[in-house]
């Protein structure tokens, strides 16, 4: 727990993970979990049951895709006009 290299709106690049080279804008801090939502990346598919409750009256089931938080220390902040380096050119 701590302070975090980036914040909500910061451009990043995945360095790390099976989305590691994609780039994307960070939706949400979670500063007490040490973890980021990127727009885009880490997506996962949240099934959900048919209700009839809640304030609103029924809620439609479903598959739904949604980002899931990645750990902060697998993304990299990038500079807006910064292209990501090539890490397996050298």
């Amino acid at each position: 727990m701590g302070k975090l290299h980036v914040k909500k709106g910061d451009l990043v690049q995945v360095i790390a993970g099976k989305d590691k080279g994609a780039k994307g804008r960070v939706i949400a801090a979670l500063p007490t979990e040490d973890r980021v939502i990127v727009a885009g990346v880490n997506m996962i598919k949240k099934h959900s049951k048919e209700t009839n409750q809640g304030p609103r009256g029924a809620k439609e089931g479903g598959v739904t895709t949604l980002e899931a938080p990645i750990h902060v220390s697998n993304v990299k902040k990038l500079k807006d006009d910064e292209k990501p380096k090539d890490e397996d050119a050298k």
